[in-house]
């Protein structure tokens, strides 16, 4: 099971390290101070789940990989991120639809996983948990203060949405990995995890009007290595100065 635990962490350390970099692309561009900070936190929390995850995943590859050379020393086609986190910040409404879709799945994961019988899931799970409560309770406030605001944002909003749905099923689409690890109380049930998913959003859209994405396309492959060139961007500026400076310590 070691070998497939390790692929189960991948995904959930690269969702978050590739979502908490892009949440870093706002540090100095938030539209007001405050927001600035709290993005950057939560990008912190990000990076540091990822930490967290990653770690554990080079601990059961027993490669010698830490989670540092994870991060940093393989190339996109080793990322298992999902392919919603990679998408670019766009305006405030995008970067907030993001946040919201993601932790509507992201979220009930983590809960799961925080009662897995592997206790070092268990035990990393149950902390991101804490956080993630923050990053929920911060998004939703946004979301709904966008959506229920000027035609401007509501409009801005529904783009967003619109432009970022096709990539929420991968969110909650159980592969065979998946399906080997939930049955036996390691993994989560991703069946459990649309429900949750359905239920966030369907709350959310009624509150302000908004709506899913009428598009029946779904777009997915991040699971499988199969990403766009959003994230040979994004990993070619978040990798470099490490790359250039390989096995320096600070």
């Amino acid at each position: 099971m070691s070998a497939g635990l390790a692929e189960y962490m991948l995904r959930l350390g690269d969702d978050r390290l590739v979502l908490g970099h892009r949440l870093s692309e706002w540090c100095g561009h938030a539209p007001i101070v405050e927001e600035d900070i709290a993005l950057a936190n939560v990008a912190l929390d990000c990076i540091g789940q990822a930490s967290a995850w990653l770690g554990l995943a080079g601990e059961l590859e027993g490669s010698g990989r830490d989670a540092d050379a994870l991060a940093f020393f393989r190339g996109p086609t080793e990322f298992r991120s999902c392919l919603l986190v990679e998408q670019p910040n766009g305006d405030f409404a995008c970067t907030i639809a993001r946040q919201v879709l993601f932790d509507a799945a992201g979220a009930n994961v983590l809960d799961q996983l925080s009662r897995s019988r592997e206790a070092r899931v268990a035990g990393i799970a149950q902390k991101a948990a804490v956080e993630v409560r923050y990053h929920v309770r911060h998004a939703r406030e946004w979301w709904l203060r966008l959506g229920d605001g000027t035609p401007e944002s509501h409009a801005r909003m529904q783009r967003a949405i619109d432009e970022l749905w096709p990539y929420t099923a991968e969110l909650w689409t159980p592969d065979e990995l998946d399906a080997s690890l939930a049955p036996i109380g390691v993994g989560a049930n991703l069946e459990l995890t649309k429900l949750h998913f359905e239920r966030e959003l369907a709350e959310l859209f009624a509150r302000t009007g908004l709506h899913a994405a009428e598009s029946p396309l779904a777009i997915s492959g991040g699971r499988r290595g199969k990403h766009g060139e959003h994230l040979d961007h994004l990993l070619s500026e978040m990798q470099s100065v490490a790359r250039a400076h390989p096995g320096a310590r600070w």
